[in-house]
């Protein structure tokens, strides 16, 4: 299924320009275009966009520190940060499962 900017703006709770913004700062979010040039965004998108949301407004990182950190965590960080990362990673998780219970209460 796919999403237009403002309806994707209104799920994650945010203007669509600060969509188009993240778009150029961070490699990670690559919505498709139509025929049309309208950008459409399939769930995983709104998965990564809700992270970066959180990381920017919830958890404090700069625009700079989000975008290290979503490179190194696709990268599988060193074996010396495994428990920190899987304490953010479950951290993530409850989020990510509160903002979708959000989306059908």
């Amino acid at each position: 299924m796919y999403y237009s900017i403002s309806e994707v703006a209104e799920m994650v709770g945010v203007v669509p320009y600060v969509l188009r913004f993240w778009e150029k700062e961070f490699p990670h979010i690559k919505p498709r275009k139509n025929r049309a040039g309208n950008r459409t965004y399939q769930a995983k998108d709104i998965q990564r966009i809700m992270q970066i949301k959180r990381l920017l407004y919830e958890q404090g990182f700069t625009i700079e520190g989000a975008r290290n950190f979503l490179k190194k965590e696709g990268k599988q960080v060193t074996e010396n940060s495994s428990a920190e990362r899987t304490r953010a990673l479950l951290h993530e998780i409850r989020l990510e499962l509160e903002d979708i219970l959000k989306l059908f209460s």
